[in-house]
């Protein structure tokens, strides 16, 4: 049996094409901020180890699983182009509508291997990565899915960051997320201090990156980066089943319908008032007298 204790929550035309246009290989970074994005992808795929599993269901719910035990889960080198490859799979996936990012080996992501980034020393190499993964997760951020980040064990550093480039986060009772990267002499690189700030607000986020404190399950409610507790008793279902069953009641319907729930959202988030209006009139515009949308209205022939 599990149990939840809940914390908390297609652009298209000019803006969502705008926005499509920001979302391939460098929708945050380019050759204008002197970024090479195949330089990186070839540098960072010499440094081997672990992998990015993907399993599109036909449910409609994809699965990321980050997959290096050894290394808790770190992110090799090879580990990040694998999960650029992903999302862009995700990206053209039409039929989809969530996405559950979990770690093997009831762990999530313990951030980059330190193998790769001590090879990596001088600022230009480092910067590029953060390059690469700020596009990586803002692509992933921006997926026309409903997402959720499933936490078992512990999500340290850029594991941390990766969970916040989904739209909920689902722990386990014994799990802990830590943005550790003070005590690496670091701040966030992958993009996870902006985005925390949009989740738990400013004063919470200096308390959790100037304190590198430890988020358990009942201080992340509290802050609200954390949106369910999962408590799994003997005999019953995964933690990963419980995720997918949490999702599910988020991703019922037609996938053209949750998608564009995403996108208004997404626009809602990124956009000026004025343009995510005219997306969200633009959005709507998709749906009206849409399959789903006559679906709808004949079996609903009365007010009730």
């Amino acid at each position: 049996m599990v149990l939840f204790v809940v914390g908390r929550q297609l652009w298209s035309c000019g803006a969502w094409a705008r926005l499509l246009l920001r979302q391939n290989r460098a929708c945050v970074h380019s050759s204008v901020h002197d970024f090479n994005q195949e330089e990186i992808r070839e540098k960072l795929q010499g440094f081997l180890g672990g992998s990015i599993d993907l399993l599109q269901q036909e449910s409609g719910i994809a699965v990321l699983t980050i997959n290096n035990p050894s290394l808790m889960n770190a992110l090799s080198g090879s580990m990040m182009v694998d999960l650029e490859e992903k999302v862009t799979q995700l990206e053209r996936w039409t039929e989809g509508k969530g996405l559950v990012v979990v770690g093997a080996a009831g762990t999530f992501c313990s951030g980059s291997d330190l193998n790769a980034v001590r090879a990596i020393p001088n600022p230009q190499d480092g910067m590029k990565m953060c390059m690469f993964m700020h596009n990586t997760l803002t692509r992933l951020h921006r997926l026309p899915l409903i997402s959720v980040a499933l936490v078992e064990g512990r999500a340290l550093g850029g594991g941390a960051e990766l969970t916040t480039a989904c739209d909920f986060r689902l722990v386990a009772s014994s799990s802990v997320i830590q943005f550790v990267h003070k005590h690496m002499g670091l701040i966030p690189g992958w993009g996870g201090a902006a985005r925390l700030v949009r989740i738990v607000g400013d004063q919470n986020s200096l308390k959790l990156l100037g304190g590198a404190l430890k988020v358990t399950p009942e201080l992340g409610l509290q802050m609200g980066l954390v949106d369910g507790v999962l408590q799994v008793e003997d005999g019953g279902r995964t933690p990963l089943q419980a995720a997918e069953e949490w999702l599910s009641r988020y991703t019922k319907g037609a996938a053209p319908v949750i998608q564009a729930v995403k996108k208004v959202v997404l626009s809602g988030r990124e956009l000026p008032l004025s343009e995510a209006l005219r997306t969200e009139k633009d959005v709507f515009g998709t749906l009206w007298g849409g399959p789903a949308n006559l679906q709808a209205l004949a079996a609903r022939s009365k007010h009730k």
